[in-house]
C-alpha cells in the first residue's frame, strides 16, 4: 500500500479553500474538504489512477480531478505519493510554483 503525504502547500490549500467556502457555509466547506482527502484514498493502492499534467510534462505529476478542483501529485517511489497542491481549475497552473 502506498503512502500518502501531504506537502504543507496542499494543507494550506485545503485550508483556503475551506476558509473562502466557510463564508457563504460552514457546512459545505467541511463537506468540500472531506472529498478533496477521499478522493485521494484512492491513490493508496492505484497511484497511477490519476492522468499525468499536462503543463508539467512529466509522467510523475499526476492529477485527480474533484469538482472544480485539480489534486496534483507526485509519484515519488512505488511506496509513496506527495500530494503538492489543490488548485482550483479555472486558475492558470502555470503560475504557481509547486515543484
Amino acid at each position: 500500500m502506498v503512502q500518502i503525504n501531504w506537502t504543507k502547500l496542499a494543507v494550506e490549500d485545503l485550508k483556503s479553500i475551506s476558509d473562502y467556502i466557510s463564508g457563504d457555509s460552514i457546512r459545505y466547506a467541511r463537506i468540500q474538504v472531506l472529498r478533496l482527502k477521499l478522493r485521494t484514498e484512492i491513490l493508496k493502492s492505484n497511484p497511477l489512477s490519476g492522468k499525468p499534467v499536462p503543463e508539467f510534462e512529466n509522467e510523475q505529476f499526476r492529477e485527480l480531478i474533484e469538482g472544480n478542483y485539480r489534486i496534483i501529485y507526485k509519484i515519488v517511489n512505488k511506496n509513496r505519493v506527495d500530494i503538492l497542491t489543490i488548485h482550483h481549475s479555472s486558475r492558470d497552473l502555470t503560475r504557481r510554483r509547486i515543484r
